[in-house]
């Protein structure tokens, strides 16, 4: 059987599907005091800047091995990684972000950590499910209500607009059925060391919609800590967007 096909053009093919390099960077992951480089690498998708079967490579100084680790979320767009110490033991972890491309903003995240000479995976934004409840209620004001810590946060809506109030609610200021929104999956995580020690926490974003998903009503903020087993929400905070003034 002949095969036809231009040998040129396979070889495109096959050029497009070799993994790459995407991101290096260098730092002490398992705390012998010789610097490791930890590549990001991954296959670019043809004609497109989706990159799929992203994988953690890390060449150990002191031993010369090389080691591979898959990601959990292993498709997205612009991936980055990130090194620096979240756990407190004084070596550098990996943080591993992609974008998902969808609507939502929404990203890909992951922290791995080498732990007892293994190389594991401590956190995802996929695994990381706090509940919250997001409702209208009369004279203007969105209740929003999470599980973890046991809090409430009031958003003004008058900053909207009459149009928009004029939609949902009655002359004086009744809702005119209910509605519920809600809160998105991690929209952005960022590593930010509030106490200077060395140490970084996580700030997480996840966008609070309204009516749908456009009609954006601001963000909850959570700061993640390790707590020696698990990242943890340490503080909580609700942002809103501001009125333009004239």
């Amino acid at each position: 059987m002949t095969n036809n096909m231009n040998p040129s053009l396979g070889n495109i093919a096959m050029a497009h599907l070799t993994p790459e390099v995407i991101q290096t960077k260098f730092g002490d992951i398992n705390g012998d005091g010789i610097l490791e480089t930890v590549l990001l690498i991954g296959t670019k998708t043809p004609d497109s800047p989706l990159w799929k079967n992203l994988t953690l490579g890390i060449f150990y100084g002191q031993t010369q091995k090389f080691e591979k680790v898959i990601l959990k979320q292993n498709i997205g767009y612009n991936p980055t990684i990130f090194l620096g110490d979240f756990t407190g033991n004084h070596q550098d972890d990996i943080l591993a972000i992609s974008d998902t491309g969808g609507s939502g903003g929404i990203i890909n995240g992951e922290i791995f950590a080498s732990i007892n000479g293994q190389v594991r995976s401590i956190f995802d934004t996929e695994s990381f499910t706090n509940k919250y409840t997001v409702n209208y209620q009369d004279q203007y004001k969105v209740a929003v209500r999470s599980a973890n810590p046991k809090k409430q946060y009031i958003i003004d809506l008058q900053y909207k607009g009459p149009e928009y109030l004029a939609e949902i609610y009655n002359q004086d200021g009744t809702l005119k059925q209910p509605i519920e929104g809600w809160v998105d999956p991690i929209s952005g995580l960022y590593p930010v060391d509030y106490e200077r020690d060395g140490i970084y926490e996580i700030l997480a974003y996840q966008a609070i919609a309204g009516r749908y998903h456009a009609d954006g009503l601001g963000y909850v903020e959570n700061i993640l800590k390790w707590d020696g087993n698990k990242f943890i929400v340490d503080r909580q905070t609700v942002s809103i967007y501001g009125e333009d003034l004239k």
